[in-house]
């Protein structure tokens, strides 16, 4: 294979329909000139597309958006981007860039990639990118995801794109899913000499440090399939000709490997990489949440009942803000969604009040006028009304209601 990703970008590139061609040519960036602009220097956005909620996308009578209001809504998806000025240069040359997210068919899904997966992809689209989900069920295989069973990892994946139909992921044109096993298998012969190339040029150490996008340690014993997973996820990104890889913090390694690979290969258009933040557990300590520790995290199934007895159980220390995971949920959950926090308590406690912003909230908390025995319930309350959609999707819908017993019947294994 030609080293020079300019022959592997081709746009013989998959989508669902083989034969169909890319509707934009890939940006190429040798005839790219950098834009010298300061997005700090730029009017402020509007409030509704930086907390871009299912309750308030754009009408189909929303106004063109401008560069620097694209830049702004993708921008306020990531908790970082590399790099900010290749962002806007993207965005000035390139009409609809293309956007990558993936995941693992792993088990149940938690609140963090059911919500805060919706309310990023929607920005995105609303911003007029396209976003391919990448249903890697090769490599949950890999990963020995349901016990490297991959006719129930293709269940979980079922699983997931129903979750995200209920829940209010915009599906109407600019999000695609692809399911890795069919593409890799029908463009093969691009795919393989692009991961042996990405391979070839790096050294065992480097590859074992991108072991955390499989939620592994360098210090575990891993299989030789383990290995070539990140090889592979690497390659994904040219695979799908990805302008922006939209994906969690602990991602990050390996995108940062894609773009060092471009460095090698002399490719100046690198993948630009925006990481979304990670939500904690609900437990004290716990960094991210863990579907085989159900206490750790909301299901996106769970009953009321459910959601009240975790959110009661959630670690909540008052006037403790660092490290509290009930208003991290309020932060990347509530507020991007309805826009508002609406706490409702007793005149003794000072009365029902609607924060407008998560600043005004923290305020509260740290000075102890909002008490976590006030935040919990209002909490609770606003999670049950984004899940309850779900709920009665999974209740009402004859394929959503087997698939979901289905895969509460699998065992989780790590």
């Amino acid at each position: 294979m030609s080293t020079e990703m300019g022959e592997v970008g081709q746009d013989t590139n998959p989508t669902t329909n083989a034969t169909q061609p890319e509707s934009v040519p890939p940006l190429c960036a040798d005839d790219v000139a950098m834009v010298d602009q300061s997005p700090s220097d730029q009017t402020p956005l509007s409030t509704t597309f930086l907390s871009l909620s299912i309750n308030s996308q754009p009408s189909s009578s929303t106004p063109q958006l401008s560069v620097e209001e694209r830049f702004r809504i993708i921008r306020s998806v990531g908790e970082e981007c590399i790099q900010e000025d290749e962002l806007l240069n993207l965005l000035t040359h390139k009409p609809q860039p293309i956007c990558y997210d993936g995941f693992e068919p792993s088990g149940r899904m938690h609140i963090a990639q059911g919500v805060m997966k919706t309310i990023n992809v929607n920005k995105l689209t609303s911003a007029g990118c396209r976003v391919k989900i990448w249903i890697a069920d090769w490599f949950a295989q890999l990963n020995n995801k349901m016990g490297g069973d991959l006719k129930k990892i293709k269940i979980v994946g079922q699983y997931l794109i129903e979750i995200w139909k209920a829940v209010g992921m915009d599906l109407n044109g600019n999000v695609e899913f692809l399911w890795s096993s069919d593409e890799i298998n029908s463009w093969a012969s691009e795919y393989w000499p692009l991961v042996m190339d990405i391979a070839r040029r790096n050294k065992l150490p480097r590859i074992m440090r991108c072991c955390q996008i499989m939620g592994r340690s360098e210090q575990e014993e891993l299989s030789a399939a383990q290995i070539l997973y990140p090889c592979m996820q690497c390659a994904d990104i040219f695979f799908l000709k990805a302008d922006i890889c939209q994906l969690g913090m602990d991602q990050r390694k390996v995108n940062v490997l894609a773009r060092e690979y471009c460095d090698d290969i002399k490719r100046k258009n690198k993948p630009i990489i925006l990481s979304h933040h990670m939500l904690p557990g609900l437990q004290q300590g716990q960094e991210k949440m863990s579907k085989s520790d159900p206490s750790s995290s909301i299901f996106m199934e769970d009953e009321e009942v459910e959601v009240n007895v975790k959110i009661k159980r959630a670690y909540c220390p008052p006037k403790i803000v660092e490290g509290n995971p009930c208003l991290e949920y309020i932060k990347y959950i509530i507020f991007p969604w309805f826009n508002e926090f609406k706490v409702e308590r007793s005149a003794e406690n000072g009365g029902d009040k609607t924060f407008k912003n998560f600043e005004e909230l923290v305020s509260d908390y740290e000075s102890g006028e909002l008490h976590p025995a006030d935040l919990k319930p209002a909490l609770s309350r606003a999670l049950n009304k984004i899940l309850q959609p779900v709920r009665n999707h999974f209740n009402n819908d004859a394929k959503a209601k087997d698939l979901l017993k289905r895969v509460k019947s699998y065992r989780v294994t790590k």
